[in-house]
């Protein structure tokens, strides 16, 4: 079973429309509502590869309760911590060249009790967890050591933690040494302070993430593939994606993959790539299948290619 935490969950709509002209009225030419929030993604492609998971998360008001409907529509088990402000509903539009444009809210405060509650509740549900999946941002209430706290409390009974956060919440997890982090190549690059253009850079800025107290760091790379740097090497892999219809939760389907392959090695990494390949393939947030998974397509070597540029350099 695969726990996942997600503080700031949403309910999410995806529109996709022929352009968007701005102050204009756009058509919408198909349209979709998912249950949202980095964890809440995870758990939902864990659960398409028919693999249990349980999701936990604060859920408030009429969009909450639309979120957990919709959970329960697709045959994932929630753990809902009640919480008295509204969950968040976030927006985004897609575009026929893979543009996306989103609105994220900024979602409820949490109460002291509230966050108390959350942290309970992660306790209670991750018994028998092989592992603990904490993703996306900290809600309003919650202080950047959140995390660092569940990582420490998941550790002490006995569990593994995957990270994918940013900024000084990531920072302040790393002291507890969480088992894997995902940073983007621009979450990277922010962890790290400085500017990362080409592959080699990623490597350095990921092991530098490693002497700060990961334990292994998957870095998402975008269209250029995506590292993997733990005790036993550093790997790199990549993927052919024929057009990118939306990369709406790509990176949680590649978390996903690599939990599901075990969480370590290059064989992970490789599942790792093939689900965040898939991703970007298919509507919205919609995740990956097994059927829609093209593992032999997948590219993987342990000499990373340290002067290649990356296509999108992260400042």
């Amino acid at each position: 079973m695969i726990l996942t935490v997600t503080p700031n969950p949403s309910l999410d709509r995806t529109y996709e429309v022929p352009s968007l002209d701005r102050g204009e009225v756009v058509r919408a030419t198909g349209d979709r509502m998912d249950p949202g929030g980095k964890g809440v993604n995870v758990s939902r492609a864990v659960a398409a590869a028919g693999v249990r998971t349980v999701a936990v998360l604060p859920l408030g008001g009429a969009p909450g309760a639309l979120v957990a409907q919709l959970l329960d529509e697709q045959g994932i088990e929630a753990a809902p911590v009640p919480v008295a402000g509204q969950t968040r509903s976030n927006i985004a539009v897609a575009e026929p060249d893979g543009t996306l444009t989103k609105i994220n809210a900024p979602g409820p405060e949490l109460s002291d009790a509230e966050q108390e509650s959350l942290l309970a509740t992660v306790g209670e549900r991750s018994v028998g967890a092989e592992w603990i999946a904490c993703c996306g941002s900290l809600p309003r209430g919650l202080e950047p050591s959140w995390y660092a706290d569940l990582v420490a409390r998941a550790h002490a009974a006995g569990a593994r933690i995957a990270l994918d956060t940013s900024g000084p919440a990531l920072l302040a997890a790393l002291a507890e040494r969480p088992d894997v982090v995902k940073p983007n190549a621009e979450e990277l690059a922010e962890a790290v302070g400085r500017p990362l253009a080409t592959v080699g850079d990623a490597v350095k800025a990921a092991e530098e993430l490693r002497e700060r107290g990961a334990r292994a760091v998957l870095a998402s790379l975008g269209a250029d593939g995506q590292l993997l740097v733990d005790a036993s090497g550093t790997y790199f892999a990549s993927a052919p994606v024929d057009a990118v219809r939306s990369n709406v939760g790509a990176g949680d389907s590649s978390l996903a993959g690599f939990l599901i392959a075990g969480g370590t090695g290059p064989a992970a990494l490789a599942s790792a790539v093939a689900h965040g390949a898939a991703a970007v393939q298919l509507p919205g947030s919609a995740m990956p299948s097994p059927s829609d998974l093209a593992p032999d397509a997948v590219t993987l070597t342990a000499e990373p290619p340290l002067n290649r540029p990356l296509t999108e350099p992260a400042s």
